[in-house]
């Protein structure tokens, strides 16, 4: 049985929110939070919730506080890793490795941050490579500067970075086929939304296997 508990944390960004999914033995800690467009039940997030406690991983669910405090629209980048920054103490507090981990916006937030709170390595589910239809707005420089260990897993087909577009790097990279920005698969591919799934906690648990 896992056990899931909420922690409140106060941030100079407002109060975020971390949901607990512990392992019973566990060996490192993956936190991980969402993107702009939604929150912590995003489907990637909650399938590693649930399959990665097994793998001897405690998942730390993160609400930025923006999130929390019932606003519609992200805020600017820098705001973003304030809160990460403050939520970080108690990620750490179990003292073990923490994997940083975000989809989307919160993929970016993980890059930045890295280095400067000691990431054991980054999970960047989703990364928004650029905006939609705008390959020339380029945010490789964040992914490729996160100076640890990194994993992008992303959609065949995501409008802000199909896998082909990503460039040359220090970075393993799992493609979801004919996956979108939120891994949803169109009821016409030859894949069904559990094999992409399976297809993310596995590649995820693989990955946390190997660096030891």
């Amino acid at each position: 049985m896992i056990s899931h508990t909420i922690e409140t944390i106060e941030t100079e960004a407002g109060t975020a929110r971390v949901t607990w999914h512990r392992a019973r033995t566990a060996r490192l800690v993956l936190a991980a939070s969402h993107g702009a467009g939604g929150g912590i039940e995003a489907r990637d997030l909650q399938a590693l919730a649930r399959a990665l406690p097994a793998h001897g991983v405690t998942v730390a669910l993160v609400e930025q506080p923006w999130r929390v405090a019932g606003k519609k629209v992200a805020p600017a980048p820098k705001t973003l890793d304030t809160g990460w920054r403050g939520v970080w103490p108690a990620l750490a507090k179990p003292g073990l490795p923490v994997i940083s981990g975000g989809r989307s916006a919160g993929a970016r937030v993980a890059c930045r941050t890295a280095t400067e709170l000691g990431a054991h390595a980054v999970l960047a589910l989703s990364f928004p490579l650029h905006p939609p239809g705008k390959p020339e707005k380029s945010r490789a420089e964040e992914l490729l500067g996160a100076g640890v260990p990194t994993l992008v897993v992303q959609g065949g087909n995501d409008p802000f970075g199909k896998p082909e577009e990503f460039p040359e790097g220090d970075f393993g990279l799992i493609e979801v086929p004919h996956g979108d920005h939120g891994f949803a698969v169109p009821k016409r591919a030859n894949a069904t939304q559990e094999q992409a799934l399976e297809i993310i906690t596995g590649g995820v648990a693989e990955w946390i296997a190997s660096l030891g």
